[in-house]
């Protein structure tokens, strides 16, 4: 079983703009921009049955 207290760091590329538009909707929630793609990420994969 994963230990969950750490973290794994991976890279990923997008547009300029796609980064602008998360930045600017991480900042308005009081999040990192690490912290919101995680959200989102985890959201997903639970919508997708990937995750509990």
């Amino acid at each position: 079983m994963l230990d969950e207290k750490k973290t794994a760091a991976f890279q990923v590329r997008m547009r300029p703009s796609v980064k602008a538009a998360a930045e600017k909707a991480a900042a308005d929630e009081s999040r990192s921009l690490a912290s919101l793609m995680e959200y989102l990420l985890i959201e997903h994969l639970k919508a997708k049955g990937y995750l509990k």
